[in-house]
């Protein structure tokens, strides 16, 4: 499948030219703004929910609009329609012929088809009533119900989404897009004579439900895996004990943690931000922030994952950004809009919710490159510490750096050994303090399972966390003993 089911969708579904989209681009640029652009969405969603043996939610969502956003220094003008027509491209013109007058006549321009590569294959978007879904999902939970006679409660959830997209701007760029987004969801709750505790575990990506299926883990299909991951951390969780409180060492182990770079780190170095002189990093580009193996990547390129697309939604390709490099920071997560204010260019970060959001600079898969250590030095080099596994999203103040995170998943470290696990306890900090106590970065460079969701002003997009195990030396802990 191709770009072309876009245009036939979009486009020849609903009578609408290329020529139509030049003549609204045309009149557009007669009105001296600094960037303006056009973007259509047709999207469908279907979820599939089970609790406690019952098909709770069966559902399919379908939305479709087009808006239309003009640029003048920092002043934006917005407007959009759920209506896909030529007369309703035109009146999204209308609204503002009252405020701005046109000026002198510009030479009409030809559109330029942008030449971009959908991320992964697809071979259908088509939703249909699927007994077939509905039955797996009714296998793993029976698998899940026989794992321990605790089990109180079940919860599974499949999300699948297609997005179309198609946009045009003031560059005479035509661009196009198609991307998916799975995501399965586990939660289980447990119970013993004293207490309740829960786990989570799932995971997604950009690829269909086929593809999930295909997916092991250990020669065993992913979901089951994922099932038992999470009755394992609800039991786990059923039996930790309250943790130590105060300063001391803490290894995050690879994979999922990486939430903590990404809100520590990552959205203090989105342009707006910078741009405004609110964010911590505005006065550090090309200056030392970190120890010299500490190297920020932000990768929307990248097979399948869950932030990744061929280009981001205003029409500038996917790219591979170098955030920090041996511990210089070299780059922000720019759009078009921030770049133009700053005197620099887009590095392909503009991104939206949907048709009726406003493109502001977002992560997409944002990771920690490996160091040099194996897993088993760093555990070996705490005498009393902390062994993390799985972070809550936590809470960063921007301007200060500082931040706060719930431990979901930990243990005590004990002379090099990882011992009993810990509950009720929190990572509390300041981001660029921080980042300059990670003494050791271990060579086992992973991803989370694809769960992720980021939310800023109100707009929640899908994001991937990536990093190694490392070690920071000092970090404060907040517990209960």
């Amino acid at each position: 499948m191709n770009l072309n089911i876009v245009d036939n969708k979009i486009l020849n579904e609903n009578k609408i030219l290329k020529s139509d989209i030049l003549n609204v681009i045309n009149e557009i640029s007669h009105y001296g703004f600094d960037y303006a652009d056009i973007y259509f969405q047709d999207s469908c969603s279907e979820l599939l929910c089970i609790e406690n043996n019952k098909l709770k939610d069966n559902f399919l969502n379908c939305i479709k609009g087009v808006s239309l956003r003009l640029n003048k220094f920092d002043k934006t003008f917005f407007s959009y329609t759920n209506k896909i027509s030529k007369n309703s491209l035109f009146n999204l013109i209308k609204k503002f012929n009252n405020f701005y007058k046109k000026n002198i006549f510009v030479n009409k321009k030809k559109l330029i088809l942008l030449k971009n590569k959908i991320i992964s294959n697809i071979s259908n978007i088509n939703f249909i009533y699927n007994k077939k879904k509905i039955n797996i999902l009714f296998d793993l939970y029976n698998y899940i119900k026989k794992l321990d006679s605790r089990i109180n409660y079940i919860s599974i959830s499949l999300f699948i989404k297609y997005d179309l997209i198609l946009l045009s701007n003031t560059d005479f760029i035509l661009a196009r897009d198609i991307r998916k987004l799975l995501n399965l969801s586990i939660k289980v709750q447990v119970q013993n004579k004293t207490c309740r505790e829960i786990g989570i575990s799932g995971g997604g990506g950009c690829y269909s439900f086929n593809k999930l299926l295909l997916l092991k883990y250990n020669n065993i299909p992913i979901i089951y895996h994922w099932a038992d991951e999470a009755v394992r951390i609800a039991i786990n969780n059923l039996y930790a004990s309250n943790t130590p409180a105060g300063e001391m060492p803490v290894v995050l182990s690879n994979g999922s943690p990486g939430i903590l770079l990404h809100e520590a780190i990552g959205h203090g170095l989105e342009g707006d931000f910078n741009r405004k002189n609110t964010s911590l990093f505005y006065k550090y580009i090309n200056k030392k922030v970190a120890p010299n193996n500490f190297n920020i990547i932000d990768d929307n390129t990248l097979y399948q994952k869950r932030g990744s697309s061929s280009i981001d939604d205003e029409g500038v390709l996917a790219q591979k950004r170098i955030l920090i490099k041996n511990g210089i920071l070299k780059s922000y997560l720019l759009d078009k809009l921030n770049a133009r204010l700053m005197n620099m260019i887009s590095n392909g970060c503009g991104r939206r919710e949907s048709y009726s959001c406003l493109p502001i600079p977002r992560m997409s898969n944002t990771y920690l490159l490996p160091g040099k250590y194996c897993v088993d030095d760093i555990i070996n080099s705490v005498d009393y510490g902390l062994y993390i596994v799985n972070l809550s999203g936590g809470q960063v103040d921007i301007t200060s750096g500082n931040f706060v995170f719930t431990i979901l998943e930990g243990y005590l470290i004990k002379k090099g050994k990882i011992l009993n696990s810990i509950k009720s306890s929190t990572l509390i900090g300041s981001s660029i303090d921080i980042i300059n106590k990670i003494s050791m970065i271990a060579n086992d460079l992973s991803f989370d399972s694809g769960m992720g969701i980021c939310g800023k002003d109100n707009q929640n997009i899908p994001v991937s966390v990536g990093q190694p195990t490392l070690k920071i030396d000092r970090i404060t802990v907040g517990g209960l003993n």
